[in-house]
Parts: structure tokens; C-alpha cells; sequence
């Protein structure tokens, strides 16, 4: 397995340098990290449930992908790229807006982010890697927003921090994009 490498930045994401991706999760660094959310023609998103063999946040349900640009990949790069690794999709994508965060998470691990956030339409049926997948489903929002407060634990800790913004940004820009 090779090893993976994120983006340290600051909080006005300016680089800083980069480290190995597990020590940066270890020792909570803020790094830069891409978030896509794809909603079909009825406006519902694609969820995808994380895979048992992920690091972190295995079985969980959250937003279509996310990852982390490699050293010197654009943003916009690395979201299209992981769309297509994680879910075998491909469409375009709008940049949205960017958040900073950070959540403790199990195993000693945390997500310290600023998160870059993108948003697509596509109506193709997802053909996931089951390496990074272990579930899918599209649901609309209210029905999102019913199971975040039923069933938090079945979210991951990003996006019960995000989905409130990702509604409001999707009411406001669905015309743009």
C-alpha cells in the first residue's frame, strides 16, 4: 500500500507543508480535505455508506465522497477524481463553499479539516468501489434531515456538522449549478 500524503494549511487555507495522512488524523493537523455531494433530478443526494475496511467512520453513512488533494492537486481535481474512484461517477462540479472543523473520532483519530465543498447533478446509476463503499442510496433532504435527528449515530461526525449548510447552499444555488 503506498503511502498517502494531505495538504497541512492554516485557517486562511494557506499550505504549510505536507505529512503522512495517518499522523496527520493522529495528531489532529489541519489539513485540506474535498467534500461532493450529487443530487439526482429530484433533488435527492447520494449517500454513500462507508466501507468496514476504511480507517475511520467504517459503516457510516455520509456525503457522496470525500478525500484529501494529493500534494500539489487542485481541489476541484481531486473531488472529480474521487467522485470517480469512490462512486464511479463523473459530472461536473461547482465549488460551494469551504468549512473548518474538527471531530474526535474512534481509535485515537480525529478530523481536523478545512473542508472544500462541491456540489454535481447526475442521474447515472453509481457503480461504487467496494473498497471504499459498502452502500448507496439517494434520499431527499427532509428525509435526510428526519434520520440525522432518529438516528445520528448512523452519520458520520462531518456530515451531521454540514448537512444544515449543504440545504441552505443547495436551495440558494440550484439554479447556478
Amino acid at each position: 500500500m503506498n503511502t498517502e500524503y494531505v495538504i497541512l494549511v492554516d485557517e486562511q487555507d494557506q499550505e504549510l507543508g505536507v505529512m503522512e495522512k495517518m499522523q496527520a488524523h493522529q495528531e489532529a493537523k489541519l489539513h485540506r480535505a474535498v467534500s461532493v455531494f450529487v443530487f439526482n433530478a429530484n433533488k435527492e443526494l447520494l449517500l454513500q455508506k462507508r466501507a468496514a475496511t476504511k480507517y475511520h467512520s467504517t459503516n457510516l453513512w455520509a456525503n457522496t465522497c470525500c478525500s484529501h488533494p494529493k500534494p500539489k492537486e487542485d481541489t476541484l481535481d481531486a473531488a472529480k477524481r474521487r467522485l470517480q474512484e469512490e462512486m464511479g461517477l463523473r459530472c461536473d462540479l461547482k465549488y460551494i463553499f469551504n468549512f473548518t472543523y474538527l471531530a474526535n473520532l474512534e481509535n485515537g483519530l480525529s478530523e481536523h479539516e478545512l473542508d472544500h465543498v462541491f456540489f454535481g447533478f447526475s442521474d447515472d446509476v453509481p457503480k461504487p468501489n467496494p473498497e471504499e463503499v459498502a452502500a448507496y442510496k439517494y434520499m431527499s433532504l427532509p428525509e435526510i434531515e428526519n434520520q440525522l435527528k432518529q438516528n445520528p449515530q448512523e452519520f458520520t461526525a462531518w456530515f451531521k456538522l454540514i448537512f444544515a449548510r449543504v440545504k441552505n447552499e443547495l436551495n440558494k444555488n440550484i439554479k447556478t449549478i
